[in-house]
């Protein structure tokens, strides 16, 4: 650029840097109502024009702008043009954004007036940029069609044709099986075994319960004589014996006209074995006791009566207690929302002296933002002088920037020089790599080799075996490992009949205390029913009495207290 120009560009550049935060008002406007399709990139470019005609349209003139602006995008410019000369943007929203920086009669008079004289010249231009894109012709650039040449390569030599491999026939294969479609024995004799021991349990459920009722008669003839436990047990073999015969002929009977007796178990294993061991607990438990009364241990009946009364008793009380603490906390409740009522009333009171300060403070600062704003025009005023007197300066910072742009295009043009000796001597060296390349791919290359696999390879290794015999040891380890699959088989099929038979052995014991179960309900209805006796009690105590009195003068006052509020 010569002087003149460059003197443009820079004074250009400065006044975009001074006047950014005024520029930013038009160009941020712009992207977001007309330019929302425009590239982000080109920001500067419309911040150039923006300054162009706002700050030099005077000293450039109509004739140099629309030379500069002519010589960019056609469209670009009408649309941005179009929405800044618009009189009504600049007589409303870009005048007071720009008050928001400089005094607003300053603002009027030096940017605004001069824009809106510009408008009807500028309003000529835009027109003619309409015309000249309604009017515009899109011509297609023929460009010259660069033609391949080949390149000048070495032959290679023809390959040899290698010999063809034999295709392997493949073994046929044996048909399968009829078994496999057919169900084993194995599990045709569990059926069997199951139906078996499901049999046996139900008989044996039926004798347990049998055996309960003789000791239950056993104890009813014991009350209604004289005799004792010793004395009755020498008559129970033989009353058994005909019980036994009773029930299991008429057992038999029934199962095999209708098959009606069917225990339903819906259980996995770990439920089988884990119920099984506690009804095997119990039972130990409940023979241990019977074998000690027949040592002639006491009856404990009358110590649990006596226990069991006691604790009736403890549980009123506990009842009792448990309702005073209920009652007592309901009255806590009762005086603290009167006493959160009291608290709401202070805190209006506290509110509305609040208030009468907040507004006062609002005066002071009032006063206060008024000075404030009266001092800050002074010093807007002397800014304002102050640019008058910094044309000089503004000269001398020209003539400065001047000297360090020449001397930053030395420096650049050293670097260049430099980047480019670099650049010359890489392309140098991968010239030669190609080249070394290229030399290595010509030479012929051995791709086929026989390999004889009767032979070993020849490392002098002590352990170095031929692929052939690689291959015998490969299929003895496949049949000693089937051979031990299948021995693992068997061993997993006996474990599963072992486990299967303790499973149903463990249901036979559940069968059997589960009867037992139906007699505990009854015994729970009437504890439940002792339990409600109880309750009913607790009302007629008389500190629950006095408790529900303060409770209800509690909530009548709370309820008026509330009527107030």
């Amino acid at each position: 650029l010569n002087v003149t120009e460059e003197k443009f560009v820079l004074d250009t550049l400065a006044g975009c840097i001074e006047y950014r935060s005024l520029l930013d008002v038009v160009v941020n406007a712009f992207f977001v109502r007309d330019g929302r399709y425009c590239l982000l990139s080109e920001r500067n470019l419309y911040v150039v024009i923006c300054y162009l005609a706002t700050f030099q349209l005077e000293e450039l003139g109509l004739q140099r702008f629309s030379r500069i602006v002519k010589s960019l995008d056609t469209a670009k410019m009408q649309k941005f043009l179009r929405f800044f000369f618009n009189a009504l943007y600049l007589n409303t929203w870009i005048k007071d954004e720009w008050s928001h920086f400089y005094d607003s009669p300053y603002v009027k008079e030096n940017w605004i007036d001069p824009l809106l004289r510009w408008q009807p010249k500028v309003q000529k231009l835009i027109e003619q940029l309409t015309d000249k894109l309604s009017d515009r012709t899109t011509t297609v650039k023929t460009s010259k069609v660069t033609q391949p040449k080949e390149f000048n390569l070495t032959v290679p030599k023809p390959r040899a044709i290698p010999i063809p491999l034999p295709i392997p026939v493949q073994e046929k294969r044996p048909p399968i099986p009829a078994s496999t479609y057919k169900p084993p024995k194995e599990k045709k004799q569990l059926e069997e075994i199951k139906t078996k021991n499901r049999q046996k349990a139900e008989i044996r459920s039926i004798i347990c319960v049998c055996k309960g009722d003789i000791f239950f008669l056993n104890s009813r003839l014991v009350q209604g004589t004289s005799l004792t436990g010793r004395e009755v047990v020498p008559f129970l073999p033989h009353y058994f014996e005909v019980v036994w015969e009773l029930v299991l002929g008429q057992y038999l009977e029934e199962l095999q006209s209708s098959h009606r007796i069917h225990i339903p178990i819906k259980l996995n294993a770990a439920a089988i074995l884990r119920e099984g061991a506690l009804y095997q607990r119990k039972m130990e438990q409940e023979l241990q006791r019977i074998e000690n009364l027949l040592r002639g241990a006491g009856d404990p009946s009358e110590f649990l009566e006596w226990q069991k009364q006691m604790r009736g008793k403890d549980l009123e009380e506990q009842l009792a207690e448990i309702e005073c603490r209920r009652l007592q906390g309901k009255l806590s409740h009762e005086e603290a929302v009167l006493a959160h009522q009291n608290v709401i009333q202070e805190n209006k009171k506290k509110a509305d002296l609040m208030r009468e300060e907040k507004a006062e403070l609002m005066h002071q600062y009032a006063e206060k933002r008024l000075q404030e704003q009266k001092d800050l025009r002074e010093l807007v005023e002397q800014v304002v002088e102050g640019h008058k007197n910094a044309k000089q300066a503004k000269i001398k910072l020209q003539k400065y920037k001047q000297q360090i742009v020449q001397e930053v295009c030395e420096e650049n043009r050293e670097l260049l020089r430099q980047a480019l000796e670099e650049e010359e001597e890489k392309l140098r060296k991968r010239y030669e790599l190609i080249q070394q390349i290229r030399a290595i791919e010509s030479l012929p290359i051995i791709r086929h080799k026989f390999v004889d696999l009767t032979e070993t390879g020849g490392h002098g290794l002590i352990c170095e075996m031929s692929i052939v015999e690689l291959r015998e040891r490969l299929a003895l380890l496949r049949e000693a490992q089937k051979a031990a699959e299948e021995e693992k088989r068997d061993q997993i099929i006996h474990e599963k009949q072992a486990k299967e038979q303790l499973l149903l052995d463990k249901l036979d014991q559940i069968s059997v205390f589960r009867a037992e179960l139906g007699r505990a309900a009854a015994l729970k209805q009437e504890e439940k029913k002792r339990k409600l006796q109880s309750c009913e009690r607790l009302t007629k105590d008389e500190r629950i009495l006095n408790l529900q009195k303060k409770i209800a003068e509690k909530t009548m006052e709370r309820k008026k207290q509330a009527g107030l509020l």
